[in-house]
This record gives structure tokens, sequence and C-alpha cells, in this order.
């Protein structure tokens, strides 16, 4: 455990932190099934912009990397134009 007061301080910010980040992830992966399992195009589209700009702010935070978020919006952006 911590025994300097800085420590025991930067304990406390990475808790609440860690609690944060794991919070945006999983709103990001639920948002990233709903759009992977929409079978209407139109729904699709509407929906697509907002996933992106989840993906965006975490890649943005470091909560994901850069080029996994890079790959993730090209995959989506692929998956919403094959739909018909």
């Amino acid at each position: 455990m911590a025994n300097h007061p800085s420590a025991k301080k930067r304990a406390r910010s990475d808790h609440a932190k860690r609690l944060r980040n794991r919070y945006y992830a999983k709103t990001t992966r639920t948002a990233i099934k709903k759009l992977r399992n929409t079978t209407k195009k139109e729904e699709a589209q509407e929906s697509l912009p907002r996933v992106v700009s989840l993906i965006d702010r975490l890649a943005k935070k470091s909560v994901i990397h850069k080029n996994k978020a890079a790959n993730l919006k090209a995959k989506l952006t692929q998956h919403v134009n094959r739909l018909q």
C-alpha cells in the first residue's frame, strides 16, 4: 500500500480514472455490437457517426490504441456500406 501522501492521492485518482475508462469503453463496445447487429441500412447510417465519435474519444484519451480505433472505424464503415 502507498505510504506517501502523493502516492495515496495517485492511487485514488488512478482508481477513479480506471472506473471512468471502463464505463466509456463498455459503452462504446455495446454501441459497436448494436451497430454490427443492425440489418437496416438507414438505421446503421444514422448510428455510424455517433459510434465513430465514441471510438475517436477513446483513442484520444488513450483508452484504446489509435490503430485499433482506425481498424474499428474502417470495419464498421465497411459493414454499413455492405448493407442493403
